[in-house]
């Protein structure tokens, strides 16, 4: 992600405005969400490995597309392109995890995986903001070139991969079987439901914050541009270290209190970034990123747990899906909301909005608990 810390400010080299900023995010977001269900289907039928194989070389040629473009169109069409690569990636990568664990005999450890994965991932992501900060020295395109290269490494990366063999039923190519998988995964499955729901409302908010409000929030501190690639590796490298050590202090303190705290605290991060535009900000955006890391892997080994190997993939995708429907239409609302008033009131109207829906989320999780 070289290109990340300094995302916001390519566009707007580029003649692009907060608006459009966000309605080109949102159609990122409708190009995952066409594809993101039916896409962890496919992993399902036709394997882990090859819906990501064709999901890496989507992602080289989005980042190649990026590197060559100059406007709002080219830059939409390298969005769904991107889209559509991360929509076969997402779902089958972490389906793929946890598999290869079950084959093993190890699922239980998933949530300890997953969290070494995100830890790695924040890491290069760390090392990567600080080498575009160098590149953006040069252009602010040149991050994006570099990232072409980056990506073109995942294609053979994904040829190494080693299908899982663990599957407790084969299912039937079919729309009316994504159907019922969604309906089992939405409606019939109560725990897997709400735990859908609320890791999707978390899920949103996260990606909310890093993709539209982190950058905005520095620029109106009138941060130099320079420090935005030592800012942005800290805030992951936090996200990575806390990821690494989740599944041990979700055994300590249960998960009702993981779900409770991170219920909290993650639309608390919006809230405390309204009420303060100085330096102490960036502590509260320390916080609201130590929650990120503490989030994602204990509410995606929760869903796994609900769930069997041959629609895991399927069921990832519908989390996913539901992040993205939402992301699509709070992104819009968000860039309307700084341009037409503030930031400050996108922060606290975003902070309102998921603070509600991650309790009526986390009220729904412990009821259906405690009635079992």
């Amino acid at each position: 992600m070289l290109f990340m810390p300094f995302m916001i400010p390519f566009y707007q080299d580029n003649g692009l405005s907060l608006s459009e900023i966000s309605i080109l995010k949102a159609i990122y977001s409708v190009a995952i969400v066409v594809l993101e269900i039916p896409s962890g289907y496919l992993a399902d039928v036709l394997g882990r490995k090859k819906t990501l194989v064709i999901g890496s070389i989507l992602g080289f040629l989005g980042f190649f597309t990026y590197s060559i473009s100059f406007g709002f169109i080219g830059f939409l069409i390298a969005e769904i392109i991107l889209g559509f690569g991360q929509s076969l990636i997402s779902g089958a990568d972490s389906a793929m995890l946890y598999d290869t664990l079950e084959d093993l005999n190890r699922k239980n450890e998933y949530s300890k995986y997953e969290g070494r994965v995100i830890s790695i991932g924040n890491l290069a992501e760390t090392i990567a903001g600080i080498l575009g900060g160098l590149l953006v020295g040069i252009s602010l395109r040149f991050p994006y070139i570099a990232q072409t290269v980056v990506a073109f490494i995942a294609v053979p990366a994904s040829l190494t991969l080693i299908e899982p063999l663990h599957k407790t039923e084969s299912i039937n190519f079919g729309f009316k079987h994504i159907l019922k998988i969604v309906k089992y995964s939405l409606y019939d499955n109560k725990d897997l439901r709400w735990n859908i729901f609320h890791s999707s409302i978390i899920g949103a908010a996260t990606l909310t914050m890093a993709t539209l409000i982190v950058q905005p929030y520095l620029l109106s501190l009138k941060i130099p541009l320079f420090y935005f690639g030592i800012i942005w590796p800290a805030l992951n490298i936090t996200v990575g270290i806390v990821a690494l050590y989740a599944h041990k202090i979700e055994k300590k303190i249960n998960r009702n209190y993981s779900l409770l705290l991170i219920s909290l605290f993650i639309p608390l991060g919006y809230l405390g970034l309204s009420w303060t535009f100085s330096y102490w900000g960036l502590v509260v955006l320390m916080v609201f990123y130590i929650f990120r890391g503490f989030a994602t892997p204990i509410l995606k080994d929760y869903i796994n747990q609900f769930c069997t190997s041959n629609i895991r993939a399927t069921v990832l995708s519908v989390r996913n899906f539901v992040i993205r429907i939402f992301f699509a239409i709070i992104g819009p609302f968000i860039g309307w909301q700084i341009e037409k008033f503030s930031l400050k009131n996108a922060l606290l109207l975003s902070g309102l909005i998921f603070l509600f829906f991650a309790s009526i989320t986390f009220i729904f999780q412990i009821r259906n608990s405690k009635t079992k």
